[in-house]
């Protein structure tokens, strides 16, 4: 059986509630709250790649903010969100604003038109440079959630965080699927990162063992669909 197949045996509703409050997982990577009318997105590190140029010298292709971008831009179509919140790391660097071109910002400022924006500050990029709209915040409480960038050790119903960039590893016969994924435990989520060129760490690693030390279930980012696999089919790198 095709492991695309036995995926989808194990695909389970994208819904999930978390400290009373109802979670969609979308297949895009970003998380809608139908009842605040609010869509989460994490780590869109925009400008990486000319964040790297600057750096070192060797260049990307310098398309990943548009990539993310127009990725965002398809989700806001479909749930037309109130809110927008970016969880923190949305630029790879302080500097990044500075960098965007002028296309670039024109997007960002289209899906902010007529929303509340939100930007949560990120362990790259600690404050948001002015001109690129929206407020920021170090932390967002919403209803019985917590919004946060880096999650916080130990216990802590109802946060919401970003930073690890969690990937899910599924490998039958020979063959394997890494993805992009949610993880949760049922009391707190991690979410994807949402950037083109953002990197992911697999969730069997020793970093999510503080977080998650009961178990956990990983929602991974399929073509068009979220599928859940639990922790013990999970395959380490």
């Amino acid at each position: 059986m095709a492991l695309g197949l036995r995926l989808e045996k194990n695909q389970k509703s994208p819904g999930l509630q978390l400290s009373g409050e109802t979670l969609t997982l979308d297949r895009c990577g970003g998380l809608w709250l139908a009842d605040h009318r609010t869509l989460i997105v994490s780590d869109l590190h925009l400008e990486k790649g000319s964040a790297y140029a600057a750096r070192t010298g060797q260049f990307l292709p310098p398309y990943d903010t548009r990539e993310t971008l127009a990725c965002l831009h398809e989700a806001v179509a479909r749930f037309d969100p109130a809110c927008i919140v970016a969880l923190g790391d949305s630029f790879h660097d302080s500097r990044g604003p500075e960098r965007m071109e002028p296309g670039d910002r024109a997007m960002v400022a289209a899906l902010q038109q007529g929303r509340d924006w939100v930007w949560i500050a990120g362990n790259h990029d600690a404050a948001v440079s002015e001109g690129v709209g929206g407020r920021y915040a170090e932390v967002m409480t919403l209803g019985g959630l917590t919004l946060r960038h880096e999650p916080t050790p130990g216990a802590a119903p109802g946060e919401i965080a970003g930073h690890l960039h969690p990937c899910g590893k599924v490998a039958m016969r020979g063959r394997a699927v890494r993805r992009r994924c949610f993880v949760t435990d049922g009391t707190r989520l991690v979410m994807p990162a949402f950037g083109a060129y953002a990197g992911g760490l697999n969730v069997r690693d020793a970093a999510f063992e503080p977080l998650f030390s009961a178990g956990f279930t990983a929602h991974l980012l399929g073509d068009g669909r979220v599928f859940s696999i639990g922790r013990s089919m999970l395959a380490k790198d």
